[in-house]
């Protein structure tokens, strides 16, 4: 909880998460965490897409935070609604629903789905989240689409792109993790110092006409085990 953690790294992409949570010093059996922003790094641009703290939860409230080099983005109302970039040419963003959930793109780039979610009383009841109402841990759940990866890319999903990539995780158990912690932690949301990172806001000669997978990210509530990526 409370830290920065690249997801994915390629020469013009580079995303970290901020993770939120409960940890286990707070009496729980093991920690909880969820993805609350990430900051995504393309050409000479900065996006910041996070969720905002909420302590009740309202469906009608936009609590989905936007900003594009420092600058907040205001996104017309309204299911549908489009907002283009002047200064990042081929961002595009637009609603899915009247509030908190946007489809994000930039032209042969990556296309990410951001969607904003609490953690409800019955979830916290059924997983023992201890959430109290001061705090819902409102998070994102999240898919991507990317369009131009090369063989080197790394991260915590984008190592699973990489050429050779074996998964490190046994998946038998009932809390799988992957650890690689002291290679991509980062010291901030827009801090491209993991060991591991490859950005240097430029092209990449990406791996032609191949039809990379989607990636779905979200807190796996129903089964209670925290982040789970599926591609």
């Amino acid at each position: 909880k409370d830290r920065d953690f690249c997801l994915v790294s390629e020469t013009n992409l580079h995303i970290n998460g901020h993770f939120i949570g409960k940890s286990k010093k707070q009496g729980l059996k093991r920690d909880f965490t969820w993805v609350q922003s990430i900051g995504v790094q393309f050409d000479s641009h900065k996006l910041y897409l996070g969720a905002n703290k909420v302590a009740k939860w309202d469906d009608a409230r936009d609590e989905l935070s936007l900003l594009l080099d420092d600058q907040p983005i205001v996104l017309p109302p309204g299911r549908g609604a489009d907002w283009e970039s002047a200064s990042a040419p081929g961002l595009n963003i637009s609603r899915l629903q009247d509030a908190n959930s946007v489809t994000v793109e930039v032209a042969e780039n990556f296309v990410i789905t951001a969607r904003v979610v609490p953690i409800t009383a019955e979830e916290s009841r059924i997983h023992k989240y201890e959430i109290t109402e001061d705090d819902c841990f409102a998070h994102l759940e999240l898919n991507f689409k990317f369009f131009a990866l090369s063989p080197q890319v790394t991260g915590v999903l984008g190592q699973t792109y990489s050429a050779g990539f074996k998964s490190p995780v046994k998946v038998g158990v009932e809390m799988p993790i992957m650890g690689g912690e002291d290679k991509f932690a980062a010291s901030d949301l827009f801090a491209a110092d993991c060991k591991v990172a490859r950005f240097a806001g430029r092209a990449i000669e990406s791996v032609a006409g191949h039809n990379f997978p989607e990636v779905a990210c979200g807190s796996g509530s129903a089964a209670g085990r925290g982040i789970v990526c599926r591609k």
